[in-house]
C-alpha cells in the first residue's frame, strides 16, 4: 500500500503551497486523469472484488481494506472508455468524498504531481456542462483530466449504492 499524504521533506514552503496543488495523477488505457492529493487517501493493489448486488450500475463491486467496506467504482464508464479486464498491475485508489470512501479501479499511477493552481483551465471554458471534471493541466505528456470525485455519483445512484450497502 502507497501512502501519499506529503512529508514535511516534500512540502515545498507554505506560500508557493497556496499557488499550486498537489495531484495524483493516474491512466486509463492511455488517457491521463488526476484526483487532487488531499481526496486521496492512499493506493493498493487490486484486490478480489466482491460484487454488489443492486449497486448502482458504476459500482464494479466493494472491497475489505483492513476491516472496512469500501465501494470501488469503474469512471471508464464515465468517460465512455472501452470495458477491459481487471489486470494484477491495475491499482485502486482509495478516496474520500464528502459522503464516503470509495476505491477508484486504474490502470497505474503515475505519482503526485506540484501544479500551479492558475494554469488548471476549468471545464466551463473548454465546454459548458461538462460532468465529473474539475479541470485540465496540460502536462508535458498531454492533457491530464482532473476528476471531481465528489460529483461522480447522481444523488439518485448515492441513494442506490447507500441502500445497497446496509444489505452488507
Amino acid at each position: 500500500m502507497t501512502d501519499l499524504r506529503p512529508t514535511p521533506k516534500k512540502l515545498i514552503d507554505k506560500h508557493a503551497m497556496n499557488d499550486s496543488t498537489q495531484l495524483v495523477t493516474f491512466t486509463l488505457d492511455n488517457c491521463k486523469f488526476a484526483l487532487p492529493l488531499p481526496q486521496v487517501e492512499r493506493i493498493v493493489h487490486v484486490v478480489e472484488i466482491t460484487p454488489l448486488p443492486k449497486a448502482p450500475d458504476v459500482v464494479i463491486g466493494v472491497v475489505n481494506v483492513q476491516g472496512r467496506i469500501i465501494p470501488v467504482v469503474d469512471i471508464r464508464k464515465r468517460f465512455r472508455l472501452p470495458k477491459r479486464e481487471t489486470n494484477l498491475n491495475d491499482k485502486i485508489i482509495l478516496s474520500q468524498t464528502s459522503k464516503r470512501s470509495v476505491g477508484i479501479m486504474v490502470d497505474s499511477v503515475v505519482g503526485v504531481i506540484e501544479y500551479p493552481k492558475q494554469e488548471v483551465i476549468i471545464p466551463e471554458k473548454i465546454l459548458p456542462g461538462i460532468e465529473y471534471i474539475e479541470g485540465v493541466a496540460k502536462l508535458e505528456g498531454g492533457l491530464t483530466l482532473i476528476h471531481n470525485i465528489d460529483s461522480f455519483l447522481s444523488l439518485e445512484e448515492e441513494k442506490t449504492l447507500d441502500g445497497a450497502m446496509k444489505k452488507i
